[in-house]
């Protein structure tokens, strides 16, 4: 194999899965590669087959897959190869970065160790060398005090430093490909940035070449060189970043890139924005708007821990939502919203401050009064696997809470209110005779949102409900919720690290810092024209899908940290 040659080659790649039902076809015909150094983002929408192509590079495809074709890896053919070999590529040659660093980790074995394991798996190294190279490549990934890092649980680090965890065994050995499926899904926009900086520098000093497979347009625009679009198992265009993302020749491209959310700022013109109304006030006995709100925070503080080893985790925060109106959390991992969230559920009960919930302290309410308050929340998760009981069907999921908050409702009336949220969130009624585990991402968070929504309540928590789905189903949910919004007139308190999406979908913005309040006010005044340095920081670390924008934007970030820190 040459210097010039690709590192990756994929040629005419099929690959079907023998099902009960028969064979399902993921990928047909698909044909790319990767040079030296270079980095080729796979983008498409759930089921197009992009992370399908990613393992079957990798000689990780499940046990009831047929791959045809070529996946030459380094001059090794990863199609048809034995087990054995393939072993000899995995983390020698070829290397993934997975979305989910915590399903990437042994929980039980410290941090040092598993990237040690990583290295004697494929070179005779002693002991003693090995964990010392381990705590260089921490050192190396950015991870502060890496030798007293090295020495802890996964469970210990944040998800950004388990993430630098999982890419310094990743690049342990020094591969010649580095597969990075969606490396960044679940991390906040800074850390966001420093993992694309690590990853970018790591591809300028080793030639490493790199697949990026994501669904981020922001992270293809700030990253990569060249670009393919999958759509239904085949690349439908392939193309430099730039022509792809800023002069789209396929039309199924064209619409992917607008359904992006587009983050304005002072400097960029303002994108298409989602129709957001006027919040409502449910009206007082007088006629006029109820100005209280239906939950407020107020001082509200929280220590986890006692003693030496108390953590404080919000600091006498003030939030407050009306009815109809949808209020943005923001903030780095660790500022204290899904811990404001928490609160407002009543899952965490504050050590100071006050929580009133339709009016109600929350923490004066006990036992059946309880109950009656919190049957007025409804809840959307990140991530409707967890949330949804795989044992139950789709209808069972959404009507359970009728089950518990209405004991007393007939059988046929729970069906009839499943069918109505089930058209209200634009499912088909025939989903609730399956299971969750036979619907799609996007259909499984709409299954959520009816669940949510099955009792009608006045208030609904939304923690990052949007952050795992591509960009077309983030845009079809976010659609079904302000519609919903608008005809129900509930509060939403909406926790994400999307500013893109805040700023479209929400009307005030409270921007969190080590659990405290930073700034908050309407959202496009605050976002536009932030008072503080820290939001400020948020904001240019969040990509744009732009190459020309973001390469100029990440130019002036970078100049930016480097006079904070000099």
């Amino acid at each position: 194999m040459t210097a010039t040659d690709p590192i990756l080659r994929v040629a005419d790649l099929g690959v079907h899965f023998s099902t009960e039902s028969g064979d399902v076809h993921a990928v047909r015909g698909v044909s790319l590669s990767v040079a030296p150094g270079e980095t080729l983002a796979l983008v498409g929408e759930s089921g197009s087959g992009k992370s399908t192509v990613a393992l079957a590079a990798m000689g990780l495809l499940s046990g009831n897959a047929t791959a045809t074709g070529s996946a030459v890896v380094d001059g090794h053919e990863v199609v048809g190869a034995t087990e054995p070999a393939l072993r000899g590529l995995r983390g020698k040659t070829v290397s993934m970065v997975f979305q989910e660093p915590a399903t990437a980790l042994d929980p039980l074995t410290r941090v040092g160790a598993q990237i040690a394991e990583v290295i004697r798996n494929h070179r005779r190294v002693p002991a003693a060398d090995a964990a010392r190279q381990a705590v260089e490549l921490l050192r190396r990934v950015g991870i502060p005090a890496p030798e007293e890092r090295a020495k802890a649980f996964p469970f210990q680090l944040s998800g950004g430093q388990r993430q630098r965890v999982v890419i310094a065994m990743a690049i342990a050995n020094e591969p010649a490909l580095l597969i990075a499926d969606e490396p960044t899904t679940a991390l906040d926009v800074t850390v966001q940035a420093e993992i694309l900086e690590l990853l970018r520098a790591l591809a300028a000093d080793t030639g490493t070449g790199v697949l990026l497979v994501t669904h981020n347009m922001g992270v293809v625009a700030d990253f990569a060189d060249r670009v393919a679009v999958m759509l239904r198992g085949e690349i439908v265009e392939t193309g430099g970043v730039e022509d792809v993302l800023l002069r789209p020749q396929h039309e199924y491209t064209a619409r992917l890139l607008a359904a992006v959310p587009r983050l304005e700022t002072a400097e960029m013109p303002a994108p298409p924005r989602l129709e957001v109304t006027e919040p409502s006030r449910d009206a007082a006995p007088d006629g006029r708007p109820d100005p209280t709100p239906v939950i407020d925070l107020r001082d509200v503080s929280v220590t986890f821990g006692r003693g030496a080893r108390a953590v404080p985790a919000l600091r006498g925060i003030d939030v407050a939502v009306h009815a109809g109106e949808t209020v943005g959390l923001v903030g780095e991992s660790g500022s204290g919203k899904s811990t404001a969230a928490r609160v407002a559920l009543g899952l965490v009960r504050p050590t100071g401050g006050t929580v009133r919930l339709f009016g109600s302290d929350l923490r004066r309410t006990r036992g059946r009064d309880r109950r009656a308050l919190r049957s007025g929340i409804g809840v959307v998760l990140q991530d409707p696997v967890a949330s949804l009981d795989a044992r139950m069907s789709v209808g069972e999921c959404i009507a359970e809470p009728l089950a518990v908050h209405r004991r007393g409702l007939p059988g046929a009336e729970r069906r009839k209110r499943v069918d109505e949220v089930l058209d209200a969130v634009r499912l088909p009624r025939t989903l609730a005779t399956r299971a969750p585990r036979e619907l799609s991402g996007g259909q499984r968070q709409r299954v959520s949102l009816a669940r949510a929504l099955v009792l009608d309540p006045r208030l609904l928590v939304a923690d990052e409900p949007t952050s795992a789905l591509d960009v077309s189903v983030q845009e079809a949910v976010l659609e079904v919720l302000t519609e919903l919004q608008a005809d129900l007139g509930f509060a939403c308190l909406f926790v994400s690290h999307d500013l893109a999406v805040v700023q479209q979908f929400a009307e005030r913005v409270v921007v969190m810092r080590a659990g405290a309040v930073e700034e908050q006010g309407p959202t496009m005044s605050t976002l536009l024209h932030p008072t503080t340095d820290y939001t400020r920081r948020l904001l240019a670390a969040v990509p744009v899908p732009d190459p020309v924008v973001q390469r100029q934007r990440r130019t002036e970030r970078l100049a930016s940290l480097a006079a904070v820190t000099s």
